[in-house]
Formats: C-alpha cells, sequence, structure tokens
C-alpha cells in the first residue's frame, strides 16, 4: 500500500489536470467575456446561467461519485471515464465556443444547453479523475508528491491557454473582411480540445488503482453518506474550499475587464512575423499561472517543515492582506499590479496540491474511524465544494459588472471602473480570509495522518492475509 509510485505514473496523472485545466481556464477568464463581448448576452443574464448551470453540476458530482464508486471494470473504478468520456468532453467544448447567428432569446438558449452540457461531462470525466489519486497510494508523502505533480501540470496547461488563447483567437479569425472573432474563438477552442482528448487518454494509460474498499465492505449508500455527514474535517475543506474557489474565480474573471476597461491601454507589444498584438491582461494572466506553479513547487518542501495546515493558513492570510494592497494602485501602476499579481499567485497555487491532499486524508480517516471506504463520494463531495466556489465566483463577477453598470465594449463610467476595481481587491480578499477562518479549525495534522495511515496498513494486511487463508490459490 505504501508502494512509490514512478516518475512515469505522476506525469500521467499530472497530464490529465493539464488537460481539465485547460478548459477550466477557458471558463474562468474568457467564457464570461466571450457571451458579452462576442456573443452578445448581457453580463447580468451571464451571471445568472452560470449560478443556475453550476448549481446543478454541483449537485451532480455526488451522483457522479457515487456511480464511480459501484463501478467495477478490469480497468478499475475511476480510471475508464477517463477513456469513456474523453471524446464528449472535446465535442462539447467546442460547441461552448461556438457562435451560431440566432435571435437574442435564442443565443441565452443556446448557452444555457451548451454550457449545461459541458459542465455534465466535465464532472463525468473530473469527479473519477480527482477520485483516482486517493486510489493509487496510501503513502501520505507520495500523495503530496502527486498531488504537486497534478498541479504544475494543471497551472502548465492554464499557461498555454492564456498565452495562446487571445493570439491563436486573432490568428484564426482573420479574413479579407477585418477580424472574425467568432471564428477564431471556434478554431482556439477546437486546438485545446484535441490536445486534452489526447492527454487523458495518456492518463488512463499510465496510471493504475491498489487501493480497494474493504473486502467484507457491501454496498451502503445511506451508510457511506452518513458517514459523510460526520466527517468533521471534510466539512472543514468543504468550507476552505469554496472561499478558495471564490477568492480565485473572482480574480480570474475580472482580469481582462480590469485591463480593457479600468487599464485601458491593452497593447504590451506586437509580434510581427505573426501581425498579431501582445495584451497586457495575456501577460499578467500567464504570470499568474507562472506564480502558481512557483506555489506548487513550494507547498510540499514548506508542508514538510511546517505541515499542510499551517502552509495553507499561512498563504491564505498573506494572499488576504496583498490583494488588499492592490486595490491602491493606480493604471500606470503596471511594474506593482504585476508584482503583486504573482506574490498573490504564489500564495494561491500553493494551496491547492494541499487542499486535494488532505481530502485524500480525510478518505482515510473516513475508512479509519467507520471501516467503510468511499473514495469516490468524498472526492465528489470535495469536488462539489470547488464547483460550488467557483459557482458563485463566476455569478459575482457577471452581477457585480451588471451592478455597478457595465457595458460592453463601451467606455466606463467611474462606478464602473471601482466595481472592477473591487473585484480584483477587497472582495476576493475576503473570500481568502474566510478559508483562512475555515482551516485554523481542521485537526488531520501529519503527526495523527501518520498514526492512522499506520493502523490502517496493519488492517489491510490482516484482511488480505485473512483472505488467502480462506483462497489458498490467492497466494500462488
Amino acid at each position: 500500500m505504501n508502494q512509490k509510485l514512478t516518475l512515469k505514473e505522476k506525469v500521467g496523472y499530472g497530464f490529465g489536470d493539464f488537460a481539465s485545466s485547460m478548459f477550466w481556464k477557458l471558463f474562468s477568464v474568457y467564457l464570461l467575456f466571450y457571451y458579452t463581448d462576442i456573443f452578445g448576452i448581457s453580463a447580468a443574464v451571464v451571471g445568472t446561467m452560470f449560478l443556475v448551470t453550476r448549481i446543478w453540476d454541483t449537485a451532480l458530482d455526488p451522483i457522479i461519485g457515487i456511480i464511480s464508486d459501484k463501478t467495477d471494470t478490469k480497468w478499475g473504478k475511476f480510471r475508464p471515464y477517463l477513456l469513456w468520456m474523453a471524446i464528449p468532453f472535446a465535442i462539447i467544448g467546442v460547441l461552448t465556443f461556438s457562435s451560431p447567428n440566432l435571435s437574442l432569446s435564442g443565443k441565452i438558449i443556446y448557452a444555457y444547453v451548451t454550457y449545461t452540457l459541458m459542465m455534465m461531462v466535465y464532472s463525468a470525466i473530473n469527479v473519477p479523475y480527482a477520485s483516482l489519486m486517493g486510489v493509487m497510494t496510501s503513502n501520505i508523502k507520495e500523495r503530496t508528491s502527486l498531488s504537486t505533480y497534478r498541479f504544475v501540470f494543471a497551472f502548465a496547461g492554464s499557461i498555454l491557454v492564456l498565452a495562446a488563447a487571445e493570439p491563436l483567437a486573432s490568428l484564426f479569425g482573420k479574413t479579407p473582411a477585418g477580424a472574425d472573432l467568432q471564428k477564431g474563438w471556434f478554431y482556439s477552442v477546437l486546438v485545446f480540445a484535441i490536445i486534452a482528448m489526447l492527454l487523458f487518454y495518456l492518463t488512463f494509460l499510465w496510471t493504475k488503482e491498489r487501493i480497494s474498499p474493504p473486502k467484507e465492505q457491501k454496498s451502503a449508500l445511506k451508510e457511506d453518506l452518513k458517514n459523510l455527514a460526520n466527517n468533521k474535517p471534510w466539512f472543514i475543506l468543504l468550507g476552505a474550499g469554496v472561499f478558495t474557489l471564490i477568492f480565485n474565480s473572482l480574480r480570474d474573471g475580472s482580469s481582462i475587464f480590469y485591463f480593457k476597461y479600468y487599464v485601458t491601454n491593452q497593447e504590451a507589444f506586437q509580434l510581427p512575423a505573426l501581425n498579431i498584438a501582445i495584451n497586457y491582461s495575456t501577460l499578467y494572466l500567464v504570470l499568474g499561472q507562472a506564480a502558481n506553479i512557483v506555489g506548487v513547487v513550494l507547498a510540499k518542501p514548506v508542508s514538510d517543515k511546517i505541515g499542510k495546515k499551517n502552509t495553507f493558513l499561512y498563504a491564505m492570510l498573506i494572499a488576504t492582506v496583498l490583494s488588499c494592497i492592490f486595490y491602491a494602485f493606480k493604471q500606470t501602476d503596471i511594474f506593482l499590479i504585476f508584482s503583486f499579481q504573482f506574490l498573490i499567485s504564489v500564495c494561491a497555487g500553493s494551496v491547492f496540491p494541499l487542499l486535494w491532499s488532505m481530502y485524500a486524508d480525510t478518505a482515510d480517516y473516513s475508512e479509519w474511524k467507520t471501516g467503510r471506504r468511499a473514495t469516490g463520494l468524498i472526492f465528489s463531495s470535495s469536488s462539489m465544494s470547488q464547483k460550488l466556489g467557483w459557482t458563485l465566483g463566476g455569478a459575482l463577477t457577471g452581477w457585480i459588472l451588471a451592478i455597478y453598470g457595465f457595458e460592453a465594449n463601451m467606455v466606463q463610467t467611474l462606478d464602473t471602473q471601482f466595481g472592477i476595481k473591487m473585484m480584483l481587491s477587497f472582495i476576493p480578499a475576503a473570500g481568502a480570509l474566510l478559508s483562512a477562518l475555515f482551516i485554523i479549525f481542521y485537526q488531520l495534522n501529519d503527526a495523527a495522518m501518520l498514526q492512522i495511515t499506520n493502523e490502517l496498513d496493519t488492517r489491510r494486511s490482516a484482511s488480505l492475509a485473512a483472505t488467502k487463508q480462506q483462497d489458498p490459490e490467492l497466494s500462488l
């Protein structure tokens, strides 16, 4: 159970989040902008759509987790979904960024349908993918290492999208009559969809499931739900995860508006060979993802010294303070804007590998306490918290823009610019602070988890020995 994972397996697992994160970043950074400035739907309508569709998607996650827990194939419980859902994921992702020529009401209906389907497929592949980490190894150090690989690749996927999405959309959208951004975004997303599909297949091929529920465990959804309801550490991570995602989705979703409508000087430099401009928003977002990777890499050595809980807590408190200071920057303070983006993003990046490693720990805690293991249910419910935070953050972004009088492709009023500044400073700072307050009450420190892991290994070895005694052929 404490087997060391190979480099190939860690990289293979990381490929899965590279694929998922490309589309997560497309949705969190560009989709609101795409709907308002290209497809022609108002910010308030999009904010409400995000809330409605993502709440349904959030509720779907535990259902997917329950189904995957009951799945039994020669490939395991969770890996098969990477194989089955890769093509639907790619197809519907492209349709989400398609712009059919419809009336306003037709556009709204199309957006609701395609985005709802996209979120359903995203859950169907991402919940089993997240759950897979809980059954690849029980070694807590290896889990943190695996989670580190996952998020290095996740942020690398995000960097690819942030660096290439706008330039590709400009490149593919060039026509003799001028720029066709609808066409440009369609082909830009098609490129990312093909890459994502191939990477999901590699994750399926290069990973292995090793931990199974206890042999004597029978399916009992009611009991598993009861155990989850009594899993206090999981509830604490639920709250911390929700507010962490509100913090991140607000900053991501408002960045492109910040540079287009507050800084206003969008173009950083030209690429003469391709005849396209690189915007400050692209550089800002790419820098943030690069800083996220720095945070991910720092998470393991820092948490090895001071523990996962303390690393999480200090990162969110520092992010809170830095985000509040961010409000003071003026349009001309480009160096300070980029410097604080780097520092805040290092803090944010360090949190995510810890969060998912801690979710795996709560699955072990539940098995240790109750004798039952429901990895899919715990990880899907954890994914639900991520989706809920993302949902609230995305809806808030659209609503706050509407409240402050935002109108697409127009010069914004001072009130609107004030609202946009708040969306990158004090409002996300509140989310970071609430996340830190939740994590204060988390009790599964590294010493407690070492004891739990050792006891579980002893139980599993005893169970395996008893099984071999009953069926001697298993020893051959």
